[in-house]
Formats: C-alpha cells, structure tokens, sequence
C-alpha cells in the first residue's frame, strides 16, 4: 500500500511504528530516510539558503522508502508542501514507500493542499486507536519485565482501568510508581498505587 498514511491521537505508537519500518529497511539493505515534517521543513529551508536545493532533492527523492513523522506541521507551509508534493510524486512514480504519520485523518488536516490530501488518500490509511484493557494489562506486564521490577497483585490491573488513551502516559504510570517504590523502599503494592497514583 503506497502511501501508507498512519493517524492517531498522541500516545499511541506511530513514531515507534515509524522506527519499526526503519530498522526493517535497514535490515533489508534497503535505502530508507526517516524524519520529522519539522526535518524535512528545515532542511528545506536549509537548502533554499545555502543554494543545495539540488542536493536536497538528491537526499530526499533517492530512497527505497521514506518515513515522514507528524505530516499535519507542513500545514499553512505553502512552499514545504510544494516540494513535499514533487517529492511524493517522483517517489511513488519510482515505486518507492512512502509512509506518513499524522495526529489526525487526511480529511482534518485543514491547511494541508487538496492536492496532498488527495496523494494521502491514494494508499492504505491506518487508525491506530486507543488499546484496549487487556492490551493495556498486557503492555504493562512486558513494560515490568523489562524493567525488572516485581508488581504486587492488582496494581497493573489498577493503572490499566485509570490510564485508557495513551501509552506514554500508561507506561509513565509504572515508572512513577517504580520510583516511589525504590525512593520509599518498599514493594510495588496496590495500597503504595493508591498513594503514589492519585
């Protein structure tokens, strides 16, 4: 599916999904460039200073695969999405990946072009939504082994059912109370939760 357009609230996993792609290419042998809507304007900016437009072009249009990170910040940047548009067209015209993030669908993307709405449209749209409680439980179960750390019975349950939309925000909630328990110097409990997870 070319282009692969990824949208979800923040928290929920597209940049690690982005990351993922990445290190697949990379061991696929194959050219691939990841970087933020932000990168992509700078170095534009960049190229447009120091006359290496050329050179920008080269960097961004021979790839196998281009990974772009939070697309919505080209919005209201009229010559950003300009070259992103050629950019999107000679790469997708070579048969080349594309995959674009964003916190919101094509059709919310209010100060993006028609023209690059309609390109996002064009692929494989992907709505991450919010996990569920047993992905939740499960994630903080794998986030405890990885920190090595023991939690008491009831305590993943308890910051599961009170953290529902982010997983950054999730996962914060065991390192808080991992650190509560290390700083007071007692075991991960559901009555230390209480305190240390108001």
């Amino acid at each position: 599916y070319n282009p692969l357009f990824i949208y979800s609230p923040v928290g929920l996993g597209k940049t690690h999904l982005l990351h993922a792609l990445a290190h697949s290419a990379a061991q696929s042998d194959m050219n691939y460039l990841y970087v933020t809507a932000e990168q992509f304007t700078n170095d534009f900016l960049r190229a447009l200073r120091g006359r290496k437009t050329d050179e920008f072009r080269a960097k961004y249009r021979s790839v196998d695969m281009l990974l772009v990170d939070d697309i919505q910040f080209i919005g209201g940047k009229e010559q950003t999405q300009e070259v992103f548009f050629h950019t999107f067209n000679d790469l997708h015209n070579a048969s080349c990946q594309i995959v674009v993030t964003s916190d919101r669908d094509p059709k919310s993307l209010a100060s993006v072009e028609d023209r690059l709405l309609s390109r996002f449209e064009w692929g494989l749209l992907a709505d991450i939504q919010p996990p569920d409680l047993e992905t939740r439980i499960a994630i903080l179960h794998s986030k405890a082994t990885e920190l090595g750390i023991t939690v008491g019975p009831g305590v993943v349950d308890f910051i599961a059912e009170r953290v529902h939309a982010n997983i950054r925000e999730l996962e914060g909630s065991l390192n808080r109370l991992a650190a509560w328990g290390q700083f007071k110097g007692e075991p991960l409990t559901l009555d230390l939760a209480y305190v240390a997870l108001p």
